[in-house]
């Protein structure tokens, strides 16, 4: 397909057809790139995506108990003066 850029504002854009926005499963979110001298256009990755699965497989293992946080070691352990 064949197109031209247009002005938007200061900036300039594409149209693109609703079959192709559709193809490509483009919502309102986008991620651009720039790969070997091309823009690529992606939906765009939720930022918790996969978050409440993995919960879940972490709660169904009792993986999510606090039991073992007083071991937990850190910077702060040892003596204070």
């Amino acid at each position: 397909m064949h197109t031209t850029l247009i002005k938007v504002g200061n900036s300039q854009g594409i149209r693109l057809p609703k079959a192709i926005i559709e193809q490509a499963g483009l919502e309102k979110d986008l991620d651009l790139v720039v790969e070997d001298g091309a823009v690529v256009i992606r939906p765009a990755k939720k930022i918790r995506d996969g978050w409440e699965a993995a919960a879940a497989e972490c709660h169904a293992s009792s993986d999510d108990t606090l039991d073992d946080w007083d071991s937990a070691g850190n910077d702060f352990d040892g003596d204070w003066v």
